[in-house]
């Protein structure tokens, strides 16, 4: 049952009994929710998925079948249709803390419904429906081979989302397996790429990973995911947000005194309001915590101090991480933008020429040390004052307090200005100094699922 082995630090969650009725089959079944039959080939067992035959070593025996445009799911076109992907309670996330940012209980939902996805070949045609396969080199023979993987990167996401394993909705689905499962996947690639370039003997650097997102389209909880399953297969990793870096409240109270009625640098946010110097002085000493036994405080910052203003956090409860780190998760809303001619950005706002002239200096301090890009592509800046307003018409319906819709509308729009100028360069031409080959572009619809690119 080698083959079948999913991780080596936890118990298998595959069971083995042989039938009662021949000799030369066997039945295979998931503890978590999956059953497939094993039956003899020849000399070896083997296990089939939809029309290919497998031995338990991983290797096809027949091509699977191709697969056309209408496996694809279904996506509803309405606003907002995947914003709660995680609904029927199941939202709070477990005791595992991203780096210091609190989530809540971590325990698996009992199974009360029949599972939509019931086999391994339905969740196998799922899988190689999904938007994002062939853009991470996977194929239908690679997803076969490594299906025993996806059930339990499944099964784990399911326990940590407090979600039903035996009863996931559409949008539950595609968020696990069309989008975390194979980012994690594109992401386990690139650091076995990174590996790769360093001889037995040398201390590995972490690789930097840069995920650039626009706000509310839900990156800090695909990054927290990812921080997850890296744990669970034995990577240290290290979270990072642009948002940790911004301006302590007395500079940003200076950076508003200097530039005196522009609405993008009133409050934090845009290029300008960020410690580039603290930032570099970060991400150069994560690089260095290789060893068993490094530790570092990483930075957080505290967006509720000064009435919601904001101040860096008190640097005794930033949270530590301890070597050897393998990867560093650096997300962030403008993570990637570059200048561009003044002219250009004048047009679409005059107040955004200051900030222009402020990302000159970000590649220094940010994108030189990032090796890997994830760029989570929308086609409408308007949908980050949907997000955001939906987010707060959420929190008022809890009754916890929230912006107002005008408040929600002045907030998104003193970013709307560096989304409109800089996403279309950022879309066609990636990040500055990023190789192509160590982009992965995602597009996502209203409803924050990944969809078929252009």
């Amino acid at each position: 049952m080698a083959g079948l082995n999913i991780l080596s630090q936890t118990p298998s969650p595959w069971q083995l009994s042989a039938s009662s009725t021949s000799s030369s089959s066997f039945s295979l079944r998931c503890r978590h929710f999956y059953n497939f039959n094993i039956y003899n080939c020849g000399d070896i067992k083997c296990y089939k998925i939809g029309s290919s035959t497998f031995s338990l070593s991983g290797a096809p025996r027949s091509k699977p079948s191709a697969f056309s445009s209408q496996m694809l799911p279904q996506l509803s076109n309405s606003s907002g249709s995947g914003y709660s992907w995680m609904q029927d309670n199941s939202a709070s996330c477990g005791n595992f803390s991203r780096n210091g940012r609190k989530q809540g209980p971590l325990n698996s939902v009992a199974p009360t419904e029949r599972a939509q996805i019931s086999s391994v070949d339905d969740l196998y045609d799922f899988i190689c429906s999904g938007p994002l396969i062939n853009k991470i080199g996977l194929t239908p023979e690679k997803v076969a081979e490594s299906i025993d993987k996806w059930i339990e990167y499944g099964f784990r996401l399911c326990r940590l989302f407090q979600l039903n394993q035996l009863a996931l909705n559409e949008p539950q689905k595609i968020r696990l397996y069309h989008y975390y499962i194979p980012v994690f996947l594109w992401c386990e690639q690139e650091i076995s790429q990174h590996s790769s370039k360093f001889k037995d003997n040398e201390e590995i650097p972490p690789l930097v990973i840069g995920f650039s997102a626009p706000q509310g389209c839900g990156k800090t909880t695909l990054v927290f995911a990812l921080e997850y399953l890296f744990k669970i297969t034995g990577r240290k990793a290290a979270t990072l947000s642009i948002d940790d870096f911004y301006l302590t409240a007395e500079e940003q109270a200076k950076l508003r005194e200097n530039n005196p009625g522009n609405l993008l640098l009133e409050f934090r946010g845009n290029a300008g309001s960020h410690d580039l110097s603290l930032s570099v002085e970060t991400l150069a000493e994560l690089s260095k915590v290789t060893k068993e036994g490094v530790k570092m405080k990483l930075p957080r910052y505290d967006k509720s101090a000064y009435n919601g203003r904001g101040d860096r956090a008190d640097p005794s409860t930033w949270p530590e991480v301890e070597g050897p780190l393998t990867v560093i998760l650096f997300e962030g809303w403008m993570l990637g933008f570059k200048p561009l001619p003044p002219e250009a950005v004048k047009a679409v706002d005059p107040q955004l020429e200051t900030v222009n002239k402020n990302l000159e200096a970000y590649y220094d301090a940010w994108y030189k040390y990032v090796k890997s890009w994830i760029i989570i592509k929308i086609h409408d800046p308007s949908y980050v004052y949907q997000w955001r307003l939906q987010a707060e018409i959420a929190m008022r319906a809890d009754g916890n307090p929230g912006m107002s819709d005008e408040e929600v509308r002045d907030f998104v729009s003193r970013y709307l200005p560096a989304y409109k100028a800089y996403l279309p360069t950022l879309y066609s031409e990636g990040p500055t100094g990023a190789d192509p080959e160590h982009v992965l572009l995602v597009e996502i619809d209203e409803g924050r699922n990944p969809i078929l690119g252009s």
